[in-house]
C-alpha cells in the first residue's frame, strides 16, 4: 500500500533544500511510483523526477540524489515539502531510494520503460498479461518461462537475461559506492571489468580502479580507500600514489622523469614526506612495477611498461637500420629519378630527389617538412619505383583519418596501424610481431609525428628484417597524444638519414593558409589583412568578449561559410579549440553548436555521462576499443538510438558501429574537437576560437597544427593578443624520454 504524510508545513526559498531545519522538526516521508524521470545524471545522481503518490490528484515532483532509477519503480523519500519560485511545489529528498514494484501496473511500466534490454511496451504487456505481478520474480528466477510469451526467443531471452543480472549487479556496486558517498557513475564499467566479485575486488584493493576504470581517478580510489580504513600513511597507499604520479606524468606525453621530481609531485599529492615516496619507490622497483635507470648522472623513474617499450623500440630500429640487405640493392637511381617523373608527368625538387636516393640506399628514412612541399609527390614517387620492380608497398597512419586520406592521395590502400598489426581481442595482443612479421619490401607510415612510443615499438617489432621503412611527417606539429615523441627522437638520434622538404611549390605558395602556418612556425603575426577582392581561404574575426566569439562563432558556421563557400556545417566545417574546459572550451561549444545545428526536432536522443546524444549528431571516440574495431580520434554520425536494446549505432568510415548505452563515455560531441584530436586530419573548412582563456594552451605548435587543417578555408574568430601569444610561446612542454641516446647506441 502506497502511504504520504500530507504536506501541512512549507516553506518557501529559492534554493532547492533549505538551509537548516530546527531540531523538532522530523524529515517528512513520500512513497510513490516513478512515472517520469525529468532527468538523472549517472555522474552525480542528482534526479528530478515525476511521482504518482496516493491521495494526490497529480503528479508529485522530487528532487533528490537517486543511485540508478527508473519508471515503474517504487520511491521511498525523506525530506521537506518547499515551494521553488520557478517550479512551484517540490519533494527536496535528503534521503531517497527505489525498489522494483509489485503492482501489475507497476510491473508493467517499468518493464516497458527501457529497465531491461529487448524488452519494450509491447513486450512488457504481454509479460505482465502471462505472468501477472509475478512476472518479475519469473525473470529474476524461472526466466525460460519467458519463452512462453509471444515475441521472445532464444536470442531475446538471452539479452533480458543478461540485461536483468547486470542490473542486479550494478545495483549493488552502486550502493556499495553511495554508503562511501562514491559517484555510482562508473558501476557499470566496474561490473564490466570485475565481473561478480567488482566488491570484493575494490574492497581488495580501491587503487586499481583508478588503473583499470576509465573515468575514475586516483583521488577517487584514494577517498574510497580512506572510508574503507586504509590508512593515510599505508605503504599500501603510498607505493599507489607513486606509479599514479608516474602515470600521470605518462598522459603529459613523458616516458621518464627525474626521480627527485617524482618523489616531490607524490609527497604533495598523498600528504607524506618524500622519505616516504623514496621508500615505496624503492619497493616498487624491487617488484618491477617501476624501473630506475641513471641518464647523464641523473636517476630517472619508468613506469616498467614504457621501460620496456623505449628498449624494444631502440632495438627494433637499431638492428633494422644495421642490416645490410637492401629491398632494391640493384637499381639505378640516376635512371629510376627521370624515370618517375616521365611517368608521373612531374617535376621532382631537388629535395624529393635527395629523398629518392636516400630510400634507395637506406634502410630507414625520415621526410619531414610542413604543408605544401611535396611529401605526397614524393611517397607516390617512390611507390611507383617499388612497384615497378615488383615489390611490395605497405602503407600506413596512426589514425583512420590520416590513413583514408593516405590512400586518396596515392590511390594505394592504407591501414591505420592498428588494423595492419591485426588485433586480437581474444588474446588481447597483436597478431603481427616478430615471430609473425608484417609482409613487404618498403613500410610508409604517415603522419609519424603522431605515432607514440607503445605503437612504434609494436609497430616495428613486426616489420620484416628485409624492408625498409620511410617515416613521413611533421616535426613542427604536436608530438603524439601518448607518450614519447618517436618522430623528433628518431631526427636527434643522427642514426636514420634525415630529409627536410623545405620548398613550398607554387600552387601552394598561393594559399594564403599555408603563408599564414609558415609565419606563426617562424614565430611571427601572420598576414591578417583581407585582399582587395575579399577573396581568400584564410581570414581572421576580431572579438574580445567570449558571448560575442561564442555567437559569431555560431553565425559563421551555420551561415557565412555555406553561404559564402557552399559548405555542409555538418559534414565540412570543423571547428576546433585550444582546450576542452573553459567558456570556448571544446566541451562548453559542442553544446552551443549541438542546438544550433542539431537542435530538438523530434529525433531520438539518449543522455549519459554529462552528454546528450542526438540521431544526426557528431561523435569522436575517446579511446581505443579492438572489439569494436574503433580507435581513439575516430569520427561519426549517430545513425539510431535503440532505447528498448539500449543501443545507439554510429556509421564510421562508412561502417555502422554498436555502442551499449553504457560504452556511451567512449564517445562524445565532435562538432568541436581538441586540437591534439584534430591531428593526421584535414577538414575543407576549420574555425578556430581564440581568447586568452586559453592562456595554458596558445603555444606556436598548437596553433601551427590547427591552422594546417584546414584543406579550403581557415577562419580565427577571437582576440588579436591570444593570437599573438601563441605565436610568441615557443613549446615549454619539453618530454622526458631517453630514445635518441639509445639509438645512439647503435651507432
Amino acid at each position: 500500500m502506497l502511504l504520504v504524510s500530507v504536506p501541512l508545513r512549507v516553506s518557501f526559498s529559492t534554493e532547492v533544500a533549505p538551509p537548516f531545519r530546527s531540531q523538532r522538526q522530523m524529515p517528512e516521508s513520500l512513497t510513490g511510483i516513478v512515472e517520469r524521470i525529468t532527468f538523472h545524471s549517472p555522474e552525480s545522481g542528482f534526479s528530478v523526477l515525476r511521482v504518482k503518490v496516493k491521495g494526490q490528484p497529480e503528479l508529485v515532483t522530487v528532487v533528490g540524489s537517486a543511485t540508478s532509477v527508473s519508471c515503474g519503480e517504487i520511491l521511498e523519500a525523506q525530506g521537506d515539502w518547499i515551494i521553488d519560485r520557478q517550479f512551484g511545489q517540490q519533494f527536496k529528498a535528503e534521503q531517497l531510494s527505489t525498489s522494483h514494484p509489485a503492482s501489475v501496473a507497476g510491473i508493467q511500466r517499468f518493464l516497458g520503460s527501457g529497465a531491461v534490454r529487448s524488452v519494450g511496451p509491447k513486450i512488457a504487456e504481454r509479460i505482465v498479461e502471462r505472468f501477472g505481478d509475478q512476472a518479475l520474480e519469473v525473470l529474476d528466477q524461472k526466466p525460460s518461462l519467458l519463452l512462453d510469451v509471444h515475441g521472445i526467443g532464444e536470442s531475446r531471452l538471452s539479452r533480458m537475461r543478461e540485461s536483468w543480472r547486470e542490473q542486479k549487479e550494478v545495483r549493488k556496486i552502486t550502493l556499495f559506492l553511495s554508503e562511501y558517498d562514491i559517484s555510482s557513475a562508473k558501476a557499470l564499467r566496474i561490473y564490466r571489468t570485475y565481473g561478480g566479485r567488482a566488491i570484493a575486488r575494490i574492497k581488495e584493493n580501491p587503487y586499481q580502479l583508478a588503473n583499470d576504470i576509465r573515468g575514475i581517478g586516483f583521488k577517487t580510489a584514494d577517498e574510497l580507500a580512506g572510508k574503507l580504513g586504509i590508512a593515510k600513511d599505508s605503504p599500501f597507499r603510498i607505493e599507489a600514489g607513486v606509479q599514479y604520479t608516474l602515470q600521470q606524468l605518462s598522459s603529459e606525453g613523458h616516458c621518464a622523469y627525474p626521480a627527485e621530481e617524482v618523489h616531490q609531485k607524490a609527497a604533495e599529492l598523498l600528504g607524506v614526506d618524500v622519505d616516504a615516496t623514496q621508500t615505496a619507490a624503492s619497493r616498487a622497483i624491487e617488484q618491477r612495477l617501476l624501473i630506475s635507470e641513471t641518464v647523464d648522472g641523473r636517476e630517472m623513474l619508468y613506469l616498467a611498461a614504457l621501460h620496456q617499450s623505449e628498449v624494444l623500440l631502440a632495438k627494433s630500429i637499431g638492428q633494422l637500420t644495421q642490416n645490410a640487405e637492401l629491398p632494391l640493392a640493384e637499381i639505378d637511381i640516376e635512371k629510376a629519378i627521370p624515370w618517375v617523373q616521365e611517368t608521373l608527368g612531374i617535376e621532382l625538387a631537388a629535395q624529393q630527389e635527395t629523398a629518392i636516393r636516400e630510400a634507395m640506399m637506406a634502410k630507414m628514412l625520415v621526410v619531414t617538412g610542413g604543408p605544401g612541399v611535396g611529401k605526397t609527390t614524393l611517397v607516390c614517387s617512390l611507390l611507383e619505383i617499388f612497384r615497378a620492380k615488383r615489390k611490395q608497398c605497405i602503407l600506413a597512419a596512426p589514425t583512420g583519418r590520416a590513413a583514408k586520406r593516405l590512400a586518396e592521395t596515392t590511390g594505394q590502400e592504407a591501414k591505420t596501424i592498428h588494423r595492419l598489426l591485426e588485433f586480437d581481442p581474444v588474446r588481447g595482443e597483436f597478431k603481427r610481431h616478430a615471430k609473425n612479421p608484417l609482409e613487404g619490401d618498403l613500410f610508409v607510415i604517415d603522419e609519424s609525428s603522431m605515432l607514440d612510443l607503445v605503437l612504434a615499438q609494436q609497430l616495428m617489432r613486426a616489420i620484416p628484417e628485409k624492408a625498409s621503412v620511410v617515416w613521413v611527417g611533421d616535426v613542427d606539429q604536436l608530438p603524439s597524444v601518448g607518450p614519447g615523441c618517436v618522430l623528433k627522437d628518431l631526427i636527434q638520434s643522427e642514426l636514420v638519414p634525415v630529409v627536410r622538404l623545405t620548398e613550398v611549390f607554387r600552387q601552394a605558395r598561393e594559399s594564403k593558409i599555408i603563408s599564414a602556418a609558415y609565419e606563426i612556425n617562424q614565430g611571427l603575426v601572420p598576414d591578417l589583412t583581407s585582399p582587395a577582392n575579399d577573396v581568400s581561404d584564410f581570414y581572421f574575426i576580431e572579438a574580445e568578449d567570449p558571448e560575442k566569439i561564442r555567437r559569431l562563432l555560431v553565425k559563421v558556421i551555420k551561415e557565412r561559410i555555406p553561404q559564402r563557400f557552399s559548405m555542409d556545417p555538418m559534414s565540412e566545417i570543423q571547428v576546433l579549440a585550444p582546450m576542452n574546459r573553459s567558456e570556448l572550451g571544446a566541451r562548453s561549444l559542442n553544446v552551443v553548436l549541438q542546438e544550433a545545428l542539431n537542435g530538438e526536432g523530434g529525433q531520438a536522443e539518449v543522455e549519459r555521462y554529462g552528454w546528450r546524444f542526438r540521431v544526426g549528431d557528431r561523435v569522436i571516440q575517446n579511446e581505443n576499443n579492438y572489439d569494436r574495431d574503433v580507435y581513439n580520434g575516430d569520427l561519426g554520425l549517430i545513425e539510431k538510438i535503440n532505447r528498448v536494446e539500449q543501443t545507439m549505432t554510429v556509421k564510421m568510415d562508412g561502417r555502422l558501429v554498436e555502442y551499449d548505452f553504457g560504452d556511451l563515455d567512449e564517445l562524445s560531441l565532435a562538432y568541436v574537437m581538441s586540437i591534439h584530436k584534430s591531428q593526421g586530419s584535414e577538414f575543407p573548412g576549420v574555425v578556430i576560437p581564440l581568447h586568452t582563456q586559453h592562456f595554458m594552451m596558445l603555444q606556436r605548435n598548437l596553433l601551427y597544427t590547427a591552422v594546417t587543417r584546414g584543406k579550403q578555408l581557415v577562419v580565427l574568430i577571437g582576440s588579436r593578443k591570444a593570437l599573438e601569444m601563441s605565436v610568441q610561446r615557443a613549446d615549454s612542454g619539453a618530454r622526458w624520454t631517453t630514445l635518441s641516446r639509445r639509438l645512439r647506441e647503435y651507432l
